[in-house]
């Protein structure tokens, strides 16, 4: 038993020194996020549900098909949409960058 420890130690510091060499790449970071829209996909279709818009689901599912959700695409369908004003607004100025959903709620549960 005292090798196979010895040798989960031995794996244990080199993992460690290992990530110790990780750095982050804050620009990659920031590319993929602003060009991923269709984080956006989530709240668009709540407000949809909340007003009884028909099939929100299907519809931004045929707006993506084939493709990925893009800045423009997205702001046109929100436009489109029959919603209240203020709700439009409230999405259009949503971005990718500043929509947390309820990762902060959640985070905080034990």
């Amino acid at each position: 038993m005292g090798v196979a420890f010895g040798y989960c130690a031995v794996a244990y510091e080199a993992c460690a020194k290992g990530l110790g060499k990780l750095e982050v790449n804050a620009a990659a970071i920031d590319a993929d996020l602003d060009e991923c829209w269709e984080i956006l996909a989530e709240p668009v279709q709540t407000v949809m549900r909340r007003y009884g818009l028909p099939e929100p689901y299907e519809q931004l599912k045929a707006l993506t098909r084939g493709k990925g959700i893009t800045k423009e695409a997205l702001r046109t369908f929100v436009s489109e949409l029959d919603l209240p004003q203020a709700d439009k607004d409230r999405l259009l100025e949503m971005t990718p960058r500043n929509y947390l959903g309820l990762s902060m709620s959640l985070a905080k549960q034990p």
